[in-house]
């Protein structure tokens, strides 16, 4: 079984076409310890990814794993500290934040966890959609928002989010949660954007309303081209919506592959752990939580790997390196030091990068599944 250097991480567009969004080498850095101090954090690094045209790109992790901040990053609410972000193959970093924010509003838009928390109370719905058609001029009758364009375009968007158009006189504490997330959606459809980042939109819903909201984002994606990037905890929802999936970790990707197939086959060891944690009846019996915390605590242990390895090379000492899974071709891999190709989903033949030999980030684990696979 052969191995053969391979290029990059991300997935390419088709000839001649761009990505809509891809992120580069990000990273993110915050500073502690008072004004003056040199000391920082490091929540992001390295972090390479790519969506493509109408395509929902799940990102799952823990909490404090780096998520929301690579969301945050991207949408332009933090500013990185290193990187690119490439919107339609253009790099929005290297254009003034000012002149072209409304260009790339436009462009770009987010949708938050919490649809009170981004809605005020003091204002009807309406106010929420007519803003956003006059600040980037989609009425088509002038920044004013008084035309009959521009309320016909307002019961049009209540209407693709699966609202009512009287709800445009209610204010944000007379819907309920699930209808409170599609106006949020609504308004982020009113600039008519290339790319929706929501981040965990779902996760403040009753489970018997998230379904309505999955099937609105598929329904976007399948009828507007928009692309999405889904961050969530939920796996049984990224498998559901999402054509991809990717892991983070202590601020970096550790794998990434077609939902269906990463989530069947994980390979990391800590995406293992993740699938562990997802209710099944069918290993109810099987199920040990001892043996559970010691995968996890292996997982988390910052300067030791998790599995058997070479003692004098310990995971965080460098940086892990990438194996392709199945098809050289497919777009399933894990950022690993140890992997191994008989490890892999069913023995499927693999391709690796070499490593690079750039410090890894403290916390990053890597595995040797030949001697000793993760089981839940």
């Amino acid at each position: 079984m052969s191995h053969a250097a391979v290029q990059a991480s991300t997935p390419t567009a088709p000839a001649g076409q761009a990505p809509a969004l891809e992120v580069r080498g990000l990273g993110k850095s915050f500073p502690v310890g008072g004004l003056f101090s040199r000391q920082s954090v490091r929540a992001l690094h390295g972090v390479d990814l790519s969506i493509g045209r109408s395509e929902i790109v799940a990102l799952v992790g823990e909490s404090g794993s780096g998520k929301s901040t690579l969301a945050r990053c991207v949408a332009r609410l933090e500013k990185p500290s290193e990187g690119a972000i490439l919107v339609d193959g253009v790099d929005v970093l290297k254009r003034d934040r000012f002149q072209a924010s409304r260009a790339f509003r436009s462009q770009l838009q987010m949708v938050f966890q919490d649809p009170f928390g981004s809605l005020n109370p003091a204002h009807r719905i309406e106010h929420f959609l007519r803003r956003s058609l006059a600040i980037h001029g989609k009425g088509g009758t002038g920044t004013g928002g008084t035309g009959t364009g521009i309320q016909e375009r307002l019961e049009e968007l209540m209407t693709t989010v699966g609202l009512q158009a009287d709800m445009l006189n209610s204010y944000p504490h007379e819907l309920s949660g699930g209808q409170r997330q599609r106006v949020a959606i609504a308004r982020a459809l009113a600039v008519e954007p290339a790319v929706i980042l929501a981040d965990e939109p779902t996760s403040m819903l009753d489970v018997s309303v998230r379904i309505g909201v999955l099937n609105l984002m598929r329904k976007l994606r399948d009828e507007q081209g928009i692309s999405m990037l889904y961050i969530t905890h939920d796996l049984a929802s990224a498998r559901y919506l999402a054509d991809r999936t990717a892991v983070m970790f202590a601020g970096e990707l550790v794998e990434e592959g077609e939902s269906l197939d990463l989530l069947a086959n994980p390979a990391h060891p800590y995406t293992q752990l993740l699938v562990s944690a997802v209710p099944d009846p069918s290993r109810a019996g099987s199920y040990d939580p001892v043996r559970r915390a010691e995968l996890r605590q292996a997982v988390m242990a910052s300067m030791h790997c998790p599995y058997d390895g070479d003692p004098d090379q310990p995971c965080s000492a460098h940086q892990p390196v990438r194996h392709r899974i199945g098809d050289p071709a497919g777009r399933h891999w894990v950022r690993c030091h140890l992997y191994r190709p008989s490890s892999g989903a069913g023995g499927h033949a693999l391709a690796s990068e070499p490593a690079t030999g750039q410090p890894a980030g403290p916390g990053h684990p890597a595995s040797n599944l030949n001697e000793k696979k993760a089981s839940a």
